[in-house]
């Protein structure tokens, strides 16, 4: 049995569903636990073994936040407690700023380390501090692992400083047991229903999208459906109200459902009412990427939607264009508006891009075959 501990300051944001699955499908010879300093959305992500900071004594709590506030440490000693608590062999920790304040816990636990890059941290991290590129070479030059969800986002992290003998692609899994695959038949003249699930931040692209929907609906009648929201990022927030001004600005009212955010359940339900999904993602003006793919595309994909997406990161993994997707260049509106066209006018090419899709996705990102996979690292690791 090897003892894993999982650090990430929150477990777990409604729209980390991937994270969930990595530690809930690892084999049973992995004793996975969570080290976090807070825990929400326990009723949709509760696992057994969840240590939070949070129920510790205030006492801890305070003297804890307070040395790496000041300086002192960078990790939380609570990280440490929790590996030997668990005999941890192995600290996982989930994005890349996560790993380089975690670089103390695993040398005082005197257990290997690994990390896993996800997008944000690659592309957007960097540019907020000069020093970042420092911390993570310094970083890189400590570590046992650093995964990457495709191999876009490992070039990047080698580009950072990572020698390519510690990275490994990694695709993020889905739980193909929970995503049914269940088309949606769609007919001339009918309303052709497209879906559009992402947080609210420029590198999701939704404006761009409104503005192809605009643009096809003189010629077709929609049905747009969008989940997703803000949160409390000014980033983000900024974005909402782009959002929404454009879904008022073009026109799309009438047609346009905004859910905000909804549990994941939710989210596949929908899927089965609607014909595309729409995921247009970009290099954002910070320099904010998805690094890999979002893993709402792949959910979307087994499920039966025909999805339209951008040839952005690592994306072009999983939607290949005209066998299992379809894509257009970053930021190219019209190219989006050419695909829908393509899609009413070839009826008879979405059945055999649906189920070309979905075997992509079982042959490559099936959250069980991925947490087997996980776990034959963590076991050449293992000392």
């Amino acid at each position: 049995m090897i003892s894993v501990v999982h650090s990430t300051p929150v477990w777990l944001p409604q729209t980390h569903t991937w994270l969930y699955n990595q530690v809930r499908y690892l084999p049973a010879d992995i004793a996975a636990h969570v080290a976090c300093e807070y825990v929400e959305n326990l009723d949709q992500f509760g696992l057994a073994n969840i240590h939070a900071l949070a129920s510790r004594p205030a006492w801890q709590r305070f003297w804890d936040r307070r040395l790496r506030k000041l300086g002192i440490r960078r990790h939380l000693s609570f990280t440490v407690d929790t590996a030997r608590r668990c005999g941890a062999k192995i600290l996982h920790s989930h994005f890349g700023h996560v790993g380089w304040a975690d670089i103390g816990a695993a040398r005082h636990a005197k257990i290997r380390h690994v990390v896993t890059f996800y997008g944000l941290d690659v592309n957007y991290v960097p540019g907020l501090d000069p020093h970042w590129p420092a911390r993570y070479r310094t970083m890189f030059a400590q570590v046992d692992a650093v995964l990457c969800e495709g191999p876009h986002m490992a070039a990047a992290v080698a580009a950072l400083g990572c020698p390519a003998a510690k990275i490994h692609v990694h695709h993020l899994g889905i739980a193909l047991d929970d995503v049914p695959f269940r088309p949606f038949p769609w007919r001339p003249g009918d309303r052709l229903r497209v879906l559009i699930a992402a947080s609210f931040r420029q590198k999701k692209g939704i404006p761009y999208a409104l503005e192809a929907l605009a643009r096809l609906q003189r010629h077709v009648p929609l049905e747009v459906t969008v989940i997703g929201d803000a949160g409390q990022d000014p980033r983000a927030a900024d974005e909402k109200r782009e959002i929404l001004a454009s879904v008022d600005r073009l026109g799309l009212e009438p047609s346009t459902t905004l859910l905000g955010y909804q549990p994941h359940a939710r989210l596949l339900a929908e899927a089965e009412r609607h014909h595309v999904f729409l995921a247009p993602s970009i290099t954002a003006d910070d320099g904010d990427t998805e690094g890999g793919a979002p893993v709402s595309l792949i959910e979307m994909a087994a499920s039966g939607l025909v999805v339209v997406s951008t040839t952005h990161c690592d994306i072009p993994g999983i939607v290949k264009h005209r066998e299992t997707g379809l894509l257009a260049p970053e930021r190219d509106v019209q190219g989006l508006v050419d695909n829908l066209d393509w899609l009413i006018d070839h009826i008879d090419c979405w059945e055999p891009m649906r189920i070309a899709a979905r075997k992509h996705v079982e042959r490559e990102f099936n959250a069980a075959r991925q947490g087997e996979r996980l776990a034959e690292l963590y076991r050449s690791l293992a000392p």
